[in-house]
């Protein structure tokens, strides 16, 4: 941020799956919110796959996840959670998922968006390179830029009454080496965790805590803090 420019207060993030963000960034958003952000959560897909009982159906994991996303929510205390609503495992960077994510940004207005990576990296395990994340992750920064800021794309946004918006800073999550933005989340640990436990459907209650820990403790030895979270920060002038 320039000296002159207004401090940031709102903030987005853009995930494909309900739980993603809570992996990836929900010490920061924790944080966020304490400090008296509003927060957006946009999911991509319903999550309608993400279970291997047999007895499970679409319609009610959908219904299922969603209710434990809001439930997250509400820990870490977001203004709103949007659920896009695309078939989970099916994911695509297509004009009208971009186009989706671009109504977002321009109804909420956020200062920072937070986002997934587009780029499949195996050293980093196929966990960060699963399809939707990589759709999801594309989309969202094409949505960004250029589409919520350039008046005459999707003009019937207009139509809605949405207005062009400019986001200020995109912070791609889990940005590995690539990482220059540190946020010191110590202090948000535990409604973090608090939060991803609330996905009781895909989060091993034992131990998810214990591994969430340790990543932030593996991203805080990097630069001397006891937890942290880091991203790759595009700023926007």
């Amino acid at each position: 941020m320039g000296g002159n420019e207004e401090p940031f207060r709102r903030g987005m993030v853009v995930m494909a799956h309900p739980d993603d963000a809570e992996w990836s960034c929900s010490g920061t958003v924790a944080k966020w919110c304490a400090e008296g952000w509003d927060v957006v959560y946009v999911l991509c897909t319903d999550g309608s796959k993400g279970s291997s009982d047999p007895e499970m159906t679409p319609d009610k994991l959908i219904e299922i996840r969603e209710k434990e996303q809001r439930s997250a929510g509400k820990v870490l205390g977001l203004k709103e959670v949007v659920f896009l609503g695309y078939p989970d495992a099916y994911l695509e960077p297509t004009l009208e998922l971009r186009k989706d994510i671009a109504r977002e940004i321009r109804r909420y207005k956020p200062d920072v968006v937070i986002v997934g990576s587009p780029g499949r990296d195996i050293e980093r395990g196929y966990y960060v390179s699963h399809p939707d994340h990589l759709a999801a992750g594309e989309a969202a920064l094409s949505a960004i830029f250029p589409t919520a800021r350039d008046r005459m794309t999707f003009p019937e946004l207009l139509e809605e009454g949405l207005e062009p918006h400019k986001v200020r800073e995109v912070w791609i999550a889990g940005g590995g080496d690539n990482a220059d933005k540190y946020v010191d989340v110590e202090a948000y640990m535990d409604t973090a965790v608090k939060a991803l436990k609330a996905h009781v459907s895909q989060v091993d209650q034992e131990n998810a805590g214990d591994w969430f820990r340790q990543g932030r403790v593996s991203t805080g030895e990097k630069i001397g803090m006891a937890y942290a979270e880091g991203f790759k920060r595009i700023p926007f002038g």
